[in-house]
């Protein structure tokens, strides 16, 4: 296989395109220190390479801008990318043992090599099972291989979720050939297929039903069939077995998908595997389906990553786990239909507070909040013009009593303070009896909420409050809202 041409050498003292930007983006303490771990990435610091995929699959803060300075890093032409090469199959097939035996052959011919192996999430630690590193720590001392094991931490598919960016940052290092260990799960993990440039499925006579083995998606994802441990009985059988079940297959285009037999834990068969990789590149780069391949790749990276970008400023604007609780518990009890809120959450991700994407809320005045010293001697006045007290109650977290008078469609509310110190009676001592709010009905006060905040506007207290009646409520500061303390209440 030959050597890739990369026109990036790793010298620390050359910044690849793109990256300026992302480094410049980093602020405070942190900035050098992310410069440093950049350039020694960029140098093929093994330390470096381990600290960068660490806060990778951690989701640091850094991540970002490090995986943004890496994709500089390998450049945008195909040809300086490392390729990717996926082994997946059933447990027990030897995987572990035949990365073992290319990556040997990778180094000997003088190619950096990547390991990804994805391992089972242990069910105590949340962490890999390291066992991939146990079977080939014959490679250690070797700054040419570094291999990492990763949990895959409840994902789907056989791989972890980070794996990509994870093959990016080994890109980055220096990395020419980048081998990924799928766990082994079954027919589900054909999330490879996305990843890996050329993906190697392994079979191995004796494992039961050997067709079971083939079915659903395990033929459309093989570029090369392995029969690993064919000195065993009934390597044949399972040999014809692939070539009958071959013509099910038609996502290779020209390309049929050879079988190669090897003994994985001998070396036997390696060197025509490694052939036959050599062959299917070459194929990929003279038709052109490797670029096609990647970009298809991308796409579907490009959605989850815009998926994940959502999530976030979501996150940002308030809807942490309380508030997703929350919207949980009010679907569940049929208080808030999950349609509308996913599309009003996902205005309120887009939201940047000046090009605001407004949601219409539907509105009325409910009533006009008016700070009196004693309820009993003003409500004589509104008796007097007719208007009777509907409800006469305390409300604990504002530390007043209010009463309210039916007006029509809106109503009046009195607000007796019961301490002097309360927001009611620090607005009489300062200003005396008067207009003290005005007061908003909505149909949703969580999302009225959301959209305010969305668009930094300032309010009173940063949570939603249970007033009068039961309602929930919130207040707008004057200075949002033209000097009018304003409350939004509601459902």
């Amino acid at each position: 296989m030959q050597a890739m041409n990369r026109s990036h050498p790793h010298n620390p003292m050359v910044a690849p395109a793109g990256a300026g930007g992302g480094l410049a983006a980093a602020t405070g303490a942190d900035a050098p220190a992310l410069a440093s771990l950049i350039e020694r990435l960029w140098a093929g610091d093994v330390r470096a390479l381990a600290r960068a995929i660490s806060l990778v699959e951690n989701g640091a803060e850094a991540a970002t801008e490090l995986l943004s300075a890496c994709y500089g890093a390998v450049g945008e032409a195909a040809a300086e990318t490392a390729l990717r090469i996926g082994f997946t199959g059933s447990p027990g097939a030897g995987k572990s043992t035949l990365v073992d035996q290319v990556a040997r052959f990778e180094r000997a011919a003088g190619r950096t090599v990547g390991v990804v192996a994805v391992d089972p999430t242990s069910p105590y630690t949340g962490g890999a099972i390291l066992g991939d590193r146990i079977r080939m720590n014959a490679h250690f001392g070797d700054a040419g291989l570094y291999i990492r094991s990763m949990a895959t931490r409840g994902f789907l598919g056989g791989l972890a979720r980070t794996t990509a960016d994870v093959c990016a940052v080994m890109e980055a290092s220096g990395k020419q050939s980048i081998l990924i260990e799928t766990v082994g799960v079954g027919q589900d993990e054909v999330e490879i297929v996305r990843l890996a440039d050329i993906t190697v499925v392994m079979l191995v006579p004796g494992m039961g039903d050997d067709v079971q083995s083939l079915k659903a998606g395990i033929m459309e994802i093989a570029d090369i069939f392995v029969v690993n441990k064919s000195d065993r009985e009934g390597a044949d059988r399972v040999e014809r077995e692939i070539r009958a079940m071959q013509s099910l297959s038609g996502a290779h285009g020209a390309w049929v998908p050879p079988v190669v037999r090897t003994v994985a834990s001998t070396g036997e068969g390696v060197d025509s595997l490694m052939g036959e990789i050599a062959r299917y590149r070459a194929y990929l780069e003279e038709s052109g389906e490797l670029v096609r391949k990647r970009a298809a790749a991308w796409k579907v990276r490009l959605v989850e990553m815009l998926r994940q970008e959502m999530l976030q400023r979501l996150k940002a604007h308030g809807l942490g786990e309380a508030e997703l609780n929350a919207h949980a518990e009010a679907v569940a009890e049929r208080r808030e239909n999950p349609y509308e809120l996913a599309r009003r959450l996902a205005a309120s991700a887009l939201a940047d507070g000046q090009g605001t994407r407004i949601v219409p809320l539907e509105m009325r005045i409910d009533h006009l909040g008016i700070a009196v010293k004693s309820i009993a001697q003003a409500r004589a006045f509104y008796e007097a013009l007719g208007l009777s007290v509907d409800a006469e109650e305390v409300v604990a977290q504002e530390r007043v009593r209010v009463a309210m008078l039916a007006l029509g469609e809106s109503r009046i509310e009195l607000l007796e303070p019961l301490e002097e110190d309360s927001p009611v009676g620090r607005f009489l001592a300062k200003r005396g009896e008067g207009l003290h709010h005005v007061a908003l009905h909505v149909k949703d006060v969580r999302s009225a909420f959301e959209q305010l905040r969305a668009a930094k506007v300032r309010l009173v207290r940063e949570e939603i409050g249970v007033g009068a009646g039961g309602h929930a409520y919130f207040f707008v500061h004057p200075s949002s809202a033209g000097g009018v303390l304003l409350e939004i209440c509601g459902e």
